[in-house]
């Protein structure tokens, strides 16, 4: 009996010390020495992996900036499908979400953002020369096409806003998964952001095209923020500052984040701030 009782004990000292681990916030972490870890998926050219697991894409290097700011040099990469993403840092497996996340009511109600790193648009991706002529969710509806979207995407909320049923959806794992679709075929377009649809097109030799975005509804443009968990709005507030002085000097932060196509026309306006896209988007 004694012996169980020591057993219980000192599973118990385990268990607290862990979850008392588990409960510290970010801030707190990063004082004890632990990295901060980037959780990303890979949407090109947004935020990747390269070859050594190292943070590519325009996000990752508007992120690392801020981090540079605020003094922090050191972190590790953590790749995610990206309907994994939000469930990844909930579960304590990542501390930010870099992956270019839009700022969403829905996504606001789990994770927190920080204030916007730049305004996009969406687009099609459809075949060479648009035999169908699908320039939006009218279009797909009118001809009855099968649109591919990435599930978690903020495309699909849209989509079904604009009223594409869900016979003519078809969901796939993140970027990777929508070129598959459009290459075998399985797809006659697909919506992404501008950014994956051109680097989609890029890709593919000129197989497909994008549309011009402003031919989508304006409704589709929205900011992108860093994602945090709500338990660490210490170090969300401390990074906003960071971003501010970022953004009022961007000469670093645009020679890095424009190797990827990121320009100050994606630099976020004044009025559209995290507080009003988690309430209208």
């Amino acid at each position: 009996m004694r012996k169980i009782y020591k057993t219980l004990t000192v599973l118990f000292v385990l268990l607290f010390s862990i979850s008392t681990v588990n409960a510290k916030t970010l801030t707190e972490r990063l004082a004890d020495g632990h990295k901060l870890r980037l959780g990303f998926g890979t949407a090109v050219p947004w935020a990747y992996a390269g070859d050594n697991g190292e943070a590519l894409g325009f996000v990752n290097m508007i992120a690392l900036t801020v981090l540079e700011e605020m003094g922090i040099t050191e972190h590790e990469t953590k790749v995610f499908e990206w309907s994994g993403l939000i469930p990844g840092l909930n579960a304590d497996r990542s501390d930010m979400i870099t992956g270019g996340m839009y700022i969403l009511k829905s996504r606001c109600a789990n994770i927190d953002f920080s204030n916007p790193i730049g305004v996009f648009g969406d687009a099609m991706l459809v075949p060479k020369g648009n035999p169908q002529g699908i320039y939006n969710y009218k279009d797909v509806i009118r001809t009855g096409a099968k649109l591919v979207t990435g599930a978690g995407f903020n495309t699909v909320e849209a989509a079904k806003k604009y009223g594409v049923p869900d016979s003519q959806m078809l969901l796939v794992e993140g970027e990777v998964g929508i070129l598959a679709a459009m290459k075998a075929g399985r797809a006659d377009a697909a919506v992404q952001t501008f950014f994956g649809a051109k680097e989609h097109e890029e890709k593919t030799g000129g197989a497909f095209e994008v549309t011009d975005p402003k031919l989508m509804p304006k409704e589709t443009v929205n900011v992108v923020g860093i994602g945090f968990r709500k338990s660490d709005s210490k170090f969300r507030e401390a990074f906003n500052v960071a971003l501010a002085k970022v953004l009022a000097n961007p000469g670093k932060m645009l020679e890095r984040a424009g190797k990827y196509g990121y320009d100050k026309a994606q630099l976020p306006p004044p009025d559209m701030t995290t507080e009003w896209a988690c309430s209208t988007k």
